[in-house]
């Protein structure tokens, strides 16, 4: 019996390892915190991070029920140990082998758990526990070793752009002394076991505490921005992103840990602010996480190190209201409690934004979100009850009697939801995705009394065609959709299997 489990474990990580080495290049995730006390549930969040077709997601801890949500979604996890752990799991190493065997293991590799943070911004916080974050790494990662998962499942912690004592000009960047004793141990530890450099970056704080200094254009990626020139350099910087994250580069070069690899575990723009920030808007929230996708998926990276991948992840799912601090503190979400949408953010990187307003013009004028004819009933069922149900869609048009009710097929319900959440979000590529079951199509699929919506109809006023993108929209749905179920055919081969033997 334990021959058979250990032959079924071995080939589901097998599986795991080819799945995970079919996506390549930048990648771009999402942070969901829960300092709220209005969320839905893990379940229903791992149900809209499957509809958005985001593959990366980071929490703060290591809640067993979100942990369990993500099971066989394909959704590769960020796990964190909180600043409050930090002194048991650097104490001693079976605090730390008990909540790996209890919190980790046994949702491991169904969960693709890929990462563990021990601490967040250590720096920051109010008590001293800087000198327990190494020690307290060390102990995960021997943890992880002692069953083996210390390859897969890489140990690192989060940093703020305050862990460095000088940031501009960008070649200047240098790390501050007083934090030199836990800093050198931490970079050794990271190079020895091939993980990331990990900081959390937002130019909105750059702009916002010194707007006399940093132009917003500069902080928003705006192709409008004056370029700014490293004058030790040479190099040019067209945003303040770039700016940040080489500044990190210089400061690791500094010390001759150059080679290590920088992920951005936090960027994003608030949605709202108090009065004095009046740089929180939905436009340039907007504006910067649709031009900072734009800028990873095209793996651009910085004018230090042209063309490297740069791994990101958008903070944050959700406005949060729990959160203390100014107003914009709580709103820094793309989807509201509700899970309706905060903005429209394309999450391909494909779409336009209007550099002057911020608003997303990809439009649906000539287009509609119908169901895919190649898509599964079950998964059609799951997505129509999502857009009739946390998508906020008006099905009462399918209902019997009404007008949409005939023909009473899956295909023509579920279509009809489709495109009246696709209009009422932008008419975006992502809005139409639906886990790779939506489709984007330029005829109307409007019959006899039941009128398919369109973003006119809907007061919208954007005009701008989006019929030239409906190809690579199709390759992107195909894609998608092999990535998304992917995961669940290879955990039916495992059932499979492990019946045969």
């Amino acid at each position: 019996m334990e021959r058979k489990l250990l032959l079924v474990s071995s080939l589901h990580l097998l599986l795991l390892s080819l799945f995970t080495a079919y996506s390549n290049g930048s990648k771009v995730g999402i942070c969901y915190g829960r300092n709220a006390d209005d969320l839905p549930t893990p379940d229903k969040v791992a149900q809209l991070v499957q509809l958005h077709s985001i593959k990366y997601v980071r929490i703060y801890d290591s809640n067993i029920q979100v942990i369990k949500a993500f099971a066989n979604t394909g959704v590769e996890l960020m796990v964190g140990v909180p600043n409050s752990d930090l002194l048991p799991f650097s104490q001693y190493q079976s605090n730390v082998d008990t909540w790996l065997r209890n919190s980790i293991l046994p949702y491991y590799p169904a969960t693709m758990i890929t990462y563990i943070t021990v601490g967040a911004e250590i720096t920051e916080s109010p008590g001293n526990v800087s000198s327990l974050v190494v020690p307290a790494m060390v102990n995960v990662h021997t943890a992880l070793k002692k069953v083996g998962l210390h390859k897969r499942i890489k140990v690192s912690s989060t940093h703020s752009l305050r862990i460095l004592s000088r940031s501009f000009p960008p070649s200047a960047g240098a790390f501050d002394s007083k934090y030199a004793f836990f800093l050198k141990p931490m970079l050794e530890f990271l190079v020895e076991n091939q993980s990331p450099f990990m900081v959390d970056l937002y130019p909105y704080y750059a702009y916002r505490d010194s707007p006399s200094k940093v132009s917003l254009d500069y902080a928003l990626f705006s192709s409008s921005a004056s370029d700014v020139i490293d004058p030790n350099t040479g190099l040019v910087y067209t945003n303040m992103f770039d700016a940040q994250l080489d500044s990190i580069f210089f400061a690791l070069m500094a010390l001759n840990f150059r080679t290590l690899k920088i992920m951005v575990t936090e960027s994003g723009w608030p949605s709202k602010g108090a009065a004095k920030e009046t740089a929180a808007t939905p436009d340039n929230a907007q504006t910067y996480n649709t031009n900072l996708i734009r800028h990873v998926i095209n793996d651009a990276g910085t004018p230090a190190k042209p063309g490297e991948e740069i791994d990101v992840y958008i903070f944050s799912l959700f406005n949060e209201n729990r959160k203390p601090g100014l107003e914009s503190e709580r709103n820094w979400g793309l989807f509201y409690p509700d899970q309706t949408s905060v903005y429209s953010l394309d999450w391909t990187g494909r779409g336009n934004v209007d550099i002057v307003t911020g608003a997303n013009i990809t439009s649906s004028n000539g287009t509609w979100c119908v169901a895919s004819n190649n898509a599964s009933d079950a998964d059609l069922k799951n997505a129509l009850n999502w857009a009739c149900g946390p998508g906020n869609v008006d099905c009462s048009a399918i209902q019997p009697s009404q007008p949409c009710y005939q023909p009473d097929t899956l295909a023509s319900h579920a279509s009809f939801a489709f495109n009246s959440f696709y209009q009422q979000n932008g008419a975006t590529d992502v809005a139409c995705d639906f886990g790779g079951t939506g489709v984007k199509t330029t005829k109307d699929p409007s019959y006899d009394a039941c009128i398919y919506a369109t973003a006119s109809k809907l007061g919208t006023g954007n005009s701008s065609s989006a019929a030239s993108t409906s190809t690579s929209s199709a390759e992107g749905g195909a894609s998608s959709w092999l990535m998304q179920t992917l995961p669940f055919k290879l955990s039916l081969l495992l059932i499979s299997i492990s019946i045969a033997l």
